[in-house]
């Protein structure tokens, strides 16, 4: 409902006309009478256009540094902003913001266990800005938006308006901009909806350590006997595909924290990929883009209104974002045990890696701290094709402290609670990048089924030469001939040289985190020989 008596003036906003927590039938009529591109699909979806950048813009994150901030992973990740040049971004962004005929402001929480959540104020100009927040966000009902009171963190989007590129620190027209000292974050120059989402992932990655409380990028789902699954991934590896299962209870597609008390989901909706989206491969997806989901960036029949999932003249990076309701078996509150399986979902481009492998406790933060997989295309400006990266804890981009702390804080709790560990390929087979195909749907859900299940705990294993890893010679609802790599390869001797080079990507991306590892650790990963050639 319109509050026209509500005031931003505590935010040194003026602007009389200010739209709090509308339902998202609001969003719709103003985005469609104010918002260029904004249509509605026959299924009731909001599609809308997030302009010139369609993906998050790494590079223009800053992270203010402030006395005593020394705990930060600084860096490439973290990239330092002096004091001054954040006031300069932030005071451009509201004297924008005040130059609007109406605003909007969507009051949420980040986190669904009371004990941690966090109260987070979105103030944005765009409809499609409050109706993806609305979504993302975890939603007040009436009493709790009553006693809202003043915001734990404030997000002042003036994505319409371009940062001054004569500004010290800035690399182009887009800052996206988060100050620990007051709370805030800045977004100049680029309206991608995802900034913001993953904005307060940085937040809760680096409030929730300092409580003891592992924040994790992982999607996550229980079954009827309350086991609990984690699927660890960057985006494109299968973290909302395989965590919308139907016969298991989705806690969450993307972001989680893992208290003494068991997990519990950050947000309040789902943010999946549209691309080639299908009814038969994805049914829980598919039949959750209706009224209420905004659809970035898709093309659709101007007359019809149906969507052409298939249609990436625009981006390969489409997007669906719905409340997590609309995933009929969600688990609501969004909570659940401690974890039995752990499961590091990986695009491998090489094509070497099994479809499914058992990790040792070793092995498993080898992998977590390596975070091997393939950044997709479109997901990133820049990103064209799929392109061999490791981010660390398969989300080097969201962490705030550096990785180890991370890597620490999972050992403990698998340690503690008994989890379990797998690595699944959902990335190429029988050849690499231009010669494989990737593993098909079908197969790895028949593997996690496995996982879930238990049917992978005593099966016969071989141990792989070049990673260690023991591979399951056999699986449930899968050819045996695609789960030793190698055999699906024409060539074997190009597969042994394939494995090799990975191996030895894998023993250098590790070498800047030796120093913080055990030994034990650092054994875990791939055995390869040298051969210095000339």
């Amino acid at each position: 409902m319109e509050k026209q008596e509500f005031s931003l003036a505590q935010h040194e906003i003026t602007v009389k006309n200010i739209i709090r927590n509308p339902a998202p039938g609001r969003f719709y009529e103003d985005a469609v009478k104010y918002d260029p591109g904004s249509v509605i699909t026959d299924t009731g979806a909001l599609v809308v256009r997030s302009g010139k950048r369609t993906g998050r813009s790494p590079a223009d994150k800053r992270v203010v540094k402030t006395e005593g901030m020394d705990d930060i992973w600084w860096g490439k990740v973290n990239i330092p902003l002096d004091e001054h040049t954040y006031k300069i971004n932030h005071r451009r962004a509201v004297d924008y913001l005040n130059t609007r005929e109406r605003l909007y402001v969507v009051d949420g929480f980040a986190g669904w266990d009371p004990k941690y959540r966090l109260k987070v104020r979105i103030i944005a100009e765009r409809p499609y800005h409050g109706l993806f927040m609305h979504n993302m966000l975890i939603r007040p009902d009436r009493e709790e938006l009553a006693n809202f009171g003043e915001p734990d963190f404030v997000v002042f989007n003036a994505g319409k308006f371009p940062a001054n590129t004569f500004t010290a620190g800035m690399t182009s027209d887009a800052s996206v901009d988060v100050n620990f000292k007051t709370n805030t974050m800045a977004i100049l120059g680029t309206e991608y909806a995802g900034e913001m989402k993953k904005g307060i992932f940085s937040v809760m990655n680096y409030l929730m350590p300092k409580k003891d409380v592992l924040s994790m990028h992982c999607s996550a789902n229980e079954g009827d006997d309350k086991d609990v699954a984690l699927f660890f991934g960057l985006s494109g590896t299968g973290k909302t595909t395989l965590s919308a299962d139907s016969s298991r209870k989705l806690i969450g597609d993307d972001e989680h924290c893992w208290s003494s008390d068991g997990v519990f989901n950050i947000e309040g909706g789902c943010y999946a990929k549209a691309i080639g989206l299908t009814e038969e491969q994805e049914p829980e997806i598919y039949s959750a883009i209706r009224y209420g989901t905004v659809l970035e960036n898709v093309v659709l029949d101007p007359d019809t209104r149906v969507v052409d999932y298939d249609d990436v003249s625009i981006t390969q990076n489409t997007r669906a974002s719905y409340p997590i309701e609309y995933i009929p078996n969600a688990k609501i509150p969004c909570e659940a045990g401690h974890p039995n399986n752990i499961i590091f979902l990986t695009y491998d481009a090489f094509g070497v890696l099994p479809p499914v492998s058992r990790l040792t406790p070793e092995q498993a933060m080898y992998h977590f701290i390596s975070g091997y997989t393939a950044k997709v295309a479109g997901t990133e400006v820049g990103v064209d094709e799929p392109e061999a990266t490791f981010s660390a804890c398969f989300g080097a981009a969201f962490l705030v402290w550096p990785p180890s702390r991370y890597a620490e804080m999972l050992a403990d709790k698998m340690r503690k609670h008994g989890s379990k560990a797998w690595l699944v390929n959902t990335g190429l087979t029988g050849g690499p990048y231009g010669t494989g195909k990737r593993m098909d749907l079908k197969s790895t859900r028949a593997i996690i089924d496995a996982i879930h299940q238990g049917k992978l705990d005593s099966v016969d294993t071989v141990v792989d030469e070049v990673f260690g890893v023991k591979i399951p010679k056999s699986c449930p609802g899968v050819s045996p001939e695609i789960l030793i790599p190698r055999k699906t390869w024409s060539n074997q001797g190009a597969y042994d040289a394939q494995a090799r080079k990975l191996g030895s990507l894998f023993i250098k991306n590790f070498e800047k985190y030796k120093e913080e590892s055990s030994i034990e650790i650092v054994n875990a990963g791939p055995k390869i020989e040298v051969k210095e050639t000339a």
